[in-house]
């Protein structure tokens, strides 16, 4: 690998330092480092994070790959700013053995674009009554560490608790899709004023404060670690925050939409909006953003739920539930975050690299960015502006609730390991 110079970068978003990478590492940091034989990259104040890592990607591959594949995916996760990308185990067949998961990882490791972590299934299947092979798949190349039957809740309680159990063994983490099934039937929105006035089946909070409420009670209990998916409600936010004032192992994730978009938007019927959990209210959005703040909400994950225009472009009731979300993820988190002064660029890189690497017990990701250290990082223009336009997403699928909508912020640079993955705005 050659040098790179990285020139006039402001480290998180502080001090302007010019960064040196040599090989896979940063060889150094300072102000005017001689280029010499290096590549240099003007940075122009620029912002340096940490490669971005998300623990909530549907990569769709194997058995969907019209919606998705993993080398499409990692393309997009590239293209926002990611480095790694944990596989959610809803796909066909489903990712609840170590066959499967080892699959998937080896496509992440042809891909090149990003790293690709598998997530184990909980259950056989998804279905909920019996465990899957948690520790093979843990034993396995892919060395699964988070399991979730995201898509479904594990809703028994029995189930739940031996599956919290099992992972004790290998310092694994449960991440639940929090959704009471008997009280979401015909579920097509949040509960609510909006809801009632167009006739709408309702998705009410309680519903996933219900079973949060369960779980972290549940994780208390057997000590073990339970990570709480999309939470999305201001009920969860206090459920979660009491059981971090009591010392449990509990962390939890909110996606961009949720920090962003509310079911207002529901009004125009247009299925773009339709997304698990639902659009929630202004107040539930307010209160995402402070919790997100103050940390009771760990990190930001973009549950990127690719989708093929047929299965969204119907009417509502027949739509398929899910957004895009790797590629606008950081604009999102800029101007909900950063530009309201809730959070700086250190504490972005904290929420959306850092911590998730770290629940994820996720090696060489969300590291400093040092001497020594892994070159995965991320180069953003914090002062662009520009309309989403899905036509040029690197994504497979266009379903992004943002198109046309001005957003903040530009990946123009991605490193993995000192290999330049995105240069100006594109995939190298």
């Amino acid at each position: 690998m050659s040098k790179i110079l990285i020139r006039g970068a402001k480290v998180l978003g502080g001090e302007t330092r010019d960064v040196l990478i040599d090989g896979e590492t940063v060889a150094e940091i300072g102000e005017a480092i001689p280029a010499g034989d290096a590549t240099v990259i003007e940075a122009g104040g620029s912002v340096l994070l940490p490669g971005l890592v998300d623990l909530h990607t549907h990569l769709r591959e194997p058995g969907r790959e019209d919606s998705e594949t993993v080398l499409t995916g990692t393309k997009a996760a590239a293209v926002g700013g990611f480095t790694a990308v944990h596989a959610m185990a809803n796909t066909f067949p489903v990712a609840d053995t170590a066959g499967v998961v080892e699959q998937v990882y080896r496509l992440g490791k042809e891909s090149g674009y990003c790293d690709v972590q598998p997530v184990g299934a909980v259950t056989v299947g998804l279905e909920g009554k019996q465990l899957a092979e948690l520790g093979a798949m843990h034993d396995s190349a892919a060395r699964v560490k988070v399991f979730s039957d995201d898509g479904k809740c594990v809703d028994d309680a029995v189930i739940m608790r031996r599956a919290l159990e099992y992972v004790k063994a290998f310092d694994g983490v449960v991440a639940q899709h929090a959704q009471e099934p008997r009280l979401t039937e015909g579920a097509q929105m949040n509960e609510g004023v909006v809801s009632a006035e167009l006739g709408l089946g309702g998705w009410p909070a309680v519903a996933e404060e219900s079973i949060i409420a369960r779980d972290v009670l549940l994780a208390a209990h057997v000590d073990s670690r339970v990570h709480i998916c999309h939470l999305s409600t201001a009920g969860s936010v206090e459920i979660v925050r009491w059981a971090k004032s009591k010392g449990w192992n509990v962390t939890a994730e909110v996606t961009p939409h949720h920090l962003l978009l509310t079911d207002e938007l529901v009004r125009s019927y247009n299925p773009v909006y339709k997304v698990n959990p639902p659009l929630r209210t202004q107040a539930d959005v307010l209160a995402l953003r402070e919790a997100l703040a103050d940390g009771t909400i760990d990190c930001v994950a973009t549950d990127h739920a690719p989708h093929p225009h047929e299965d969204k472009d119907c009417e509502w009731g027949a739509a398929a539930m899910g957004m895009v979300g790797l590629e606008t993820a950081l604009s999102v988190v800029q101007e909900t975050m950063v530009e309201t002064g809730l959070l700086d660029w250190a504490g972005v890189a904290d929420r959306m690299s850092f911590r998730p690497a770290r629940i994820g017990r996720l090696s060489g990701h969300g590291r400093p960015i040092a001497v020594g250290e892994p070159a995965n990082l991320t180069l953003v223009d914090p002062a662009y502006r520009g309309a989403v336009d899905p036509a040029g997403f690197a994504s497979r699928s266009r379903n992004t609730p943002y198109e046309g909508r001005e957003l903040p912020g530009r990946v123009t640079h991605t490193f993995l390991r000192g290999r330049a993955t995105v240069v100006d705005g594109k995939l190298a």
